[in-house]
């Protein structure tokens, strides 16, 4: 039997990466590292306390690395963001040589580096070209990059990722796709916003807008939780002006669909762009990106996509919930999490879907494997 594979997670959030990775067999977690307490809690409750280093990552020393087989991870990249301020000098853009200095110490075979699309055309990405190449830091690893599309991989959702695998054991091209639009040749079709809610026994009328009373101990901290899936089943409260304006909107609609007198007065000025905003999703078809404030139609397509034409046709006019966004990110549903309503929402939006590593686990094992 080959040996597990041992793995460290850097900017680990809730854990979405090694959850795939963990679901990919034959890989075991020896160290991960989370800022954010709640998020480290998150995945403590999921994947063991031992192991997570809650804290500033600049603060674990050198001599507290284990060597490990792989390293994964994803520096903040709100900077690259096209959501966010696209500043160079963003310090959170610089934690990516905190990720360099751990693959030194714990010479993996392969890192793998999620970020968001910008990334490989950002200055930093060029500085870890730079590098790979003869005398930089990392000249024992070669490089393979791009974009890879979550849904062509198997989740619901239409995510588009920056991927990086670097490796010192050959050359490792990136994963080839197993799911396609349509019925393409040799691929599973893509999975969609109703494959996702499937079987699952999603009430459509959420009955409570608040997470239970439930508290839990994690690294000497008191934090909400830890909440199964079904707990996240939690609705709002929307005006009534607000889901006369949600009953206006068809699948793969927005606010365009809106009358004249429904339109706040910064939409009727903005005649063009932010097409996603106050959309309803299709049940055909995979989700928009689930970004950290999915709960809010008013910054996209969250709307659900039950929606029946003419005055009589079956709608539900709400925003899709916390658990039906976890399930887009393909989080499994005995994942349980810790925080509020806010808290957990930012660790979904966050996550790497589960699937997407699984799929990249799953491809990096045999070189692995035979390098052993």
């Amino acid at each position: 039997m080959a040996k597990r594979i041992s793995m460290i997670d850097l900017f680990a959030g809730c854990g979405g990466m090694t959850s795939g990775f963990v679901a990919a067999k034959g890989y075991k977690p020896v160290m991960a590292v989370e800022w954010d307490l709640h998020a480290a809690a998150t995945y403590a409750a999921n994947f063991g306390e031992s192991h997570m280093r809650w804290g500033d990552i600049a603060l674990v020393p050198d001599d507290d690395i284990p060597p490990a087989d792989v390293i994964i991870g994803g520096p903040p990249c709100q900077g690259f963001s096209n959501l966010g301020t696209r500043d160079v000098n963003d310090p959170r853009n610089k934690l990516w040589k905190e990720y360099i200095r751990f693959v030194r110490h714990a010479r993996p075979k392969v890192f793998v580096i999620e970020n968001v699309d910008r990334f490989l055309t950002s200055s930093e990405f060029e500085l870890l070209q730079q590098e790979v190449r003869e005398g930089g830091l990392l000249e024992e690893y070669d490089l393979s990059s791009g974009l890879l599309l979550a849904a062509d991989y198997g989740a619901p959702q239409r995510r588009k990722r920056a991927i990086v695998i670097g490796s010192r054991i050959g050359k490792i091209p990136l994963p080839e796709p197993t799911h396609g639009r349509g019925n393409p040749m040799g691929l599973k079709t893509w999975r969609n916003v109703r494959d996702a809610f499937s079987g699952k026994n999603i009430s459509d009328r959420p009955e409570t807008t608040s997470l239970p009373e439930s508290k839990v101990i994690y690294f000497d901290k008191e934090v909400p939780g830890p909440f199964k899936s079904e707990d996240l089943h939690i609705g709002r409260t929307p005006t009534a002006l607000s889901l006369l304006r949600y009953s206006h909107i068809p699948p793969g609609g927005g606010r365009f669909n809106l009358p004249e007198e429904l339109l706040p007065n910064c939409w009727k000025k903005k005649k063009t762009g932010t097409t996603d905003v106050m959309g309803r999703m299709r049940w055909e078809e995979p989700s928009v990106t689930i970004r950290t404030e999915f709960y809010k139609p008013e910054k996209g397509q969250y709307l659900h996509p039950q929606w029946e034409p003419g005055p009589d046709g079956y709608r539900v006019d709400r925003p899709i919930t916390h658990r039906e966004a976890a399930l887009l990110q393909t989080f499994p549903e005995h994942f349980v999490w810790c925080g509020t309503k806010i808290q957990i929402a930012k660790q979904i939006g966050n996550a790497v879907p589960p699937v997407l590593a699984e799929s990249i686990a799953k491809h990096i094992k045999p070189y692995i494997y035979r390098s052993q």
